[in-house]
């Protein structure tokens, strides 16, 4: 599954679900608060912006606002919001893909660098992200925790999220740290429809070795945006890494 494939038109049309999923105002205004407190002022760039869903808000805060992105139907969506003069974004890999300028902050939220299957990838990424800072400058991640202590042995597969007319799970394949998500969505009917992404899952420990690679220290790690503790059993994370300030 190529990530351009993923990320298609009828994908894109999809993506928005105002006032409810990721658009929910309880998940969304929380990140849009921490990452403006973040910029402190300065630039942001956005690797992934995607339809715009955290970027428009952040932008409409006066935080002059960034992307990359690279599906043009998901930059197309976004341009129903926002025109190229409020938010410029550059078509191309949040790996290696260079946008013009030194940015205060450069952010990547909600599990979008597990998109980048392999190792080498992620490390690129944290190097990219280091590559448009300014010395002091902060990267954050949003990245669910893998939940393997959920897979007794030989079980493959776990359901993380069921309500009515959605079933989430997540197939895993251990050996090469790669998953699945699988989203089925249904109504009375006999039909379902089924949306699916790879993933390679990434552990705390592993990121904070990326961004030491990159030059970064980690700075803080919260268990969501409105700043939650940590624990062993959060199921997901926001870690922010800083560059060291120059002299």
């Amino acid at each position: 599954m190529q990530q351009e494939k993923i990320w298609d038109a009828d994908t894109a049309q999809r993506y928005d679900t105002p006032g409810s999923g990721m658009f929910a105002p309880e998940i969304l205004e929380p990140a849009v608060n921490r990452l403006a407190q973040l910029a402190g002022g300065g630039k942001a760039l956005e690797f992934a912006i995607g339809t715009g869903r955290v970027a428009v808000p952040l932008a409409e805060r006066g935080v002059s606002v960034a992307g990359i992105e690279l599906s043009l139907p998901m930059v197309e969506q976004l341009r129903t919001k926002a025109d190229e003069a409020t938010i410029p974004v550059i078509v191309g890999d949040m790996a290696t893909t260079v946008a013009p300028g030194k940015y205060a902050l450069v952010y990547l939220v909600y599990n979008t660098i597990s998109n980048l299957l392999t190792q080498d990838e992620q490390v690129q990424c944290f190097r990219n992200a280091a590559r448009h800072l300014a010395p002091g400058g902060r990267f954050v991640i949003e990245l669910w925790v893998p939940e393997l202590r959920k897979l007794p042995p030989g079980q493959t597969a776990t359901v993380w999220q069921s309500e009515p007319g959605y079933i989430g799970l997540d197939t895993y394949d251990v050996l090469h740290q790669h998953v699945v998500s699988h989203h089925f969505r249904f109504d009375e009917t006999q039909q379902a429809r089924l949306f699916r992404s790879p993933h390679r899952y990434v552990w705390p420990a592993e990121l904070d070795l990326m961004a030491q690679l990159a030059g970064f220290e980690l700075e803080t790690r919260h268990a969501d945006w409105a700043g939650a503790e940590f624990t062993a059993d959060s199921r997901s994370h926001v870690s922010v890494y800083r560059i060291p300030p120059a002299g």
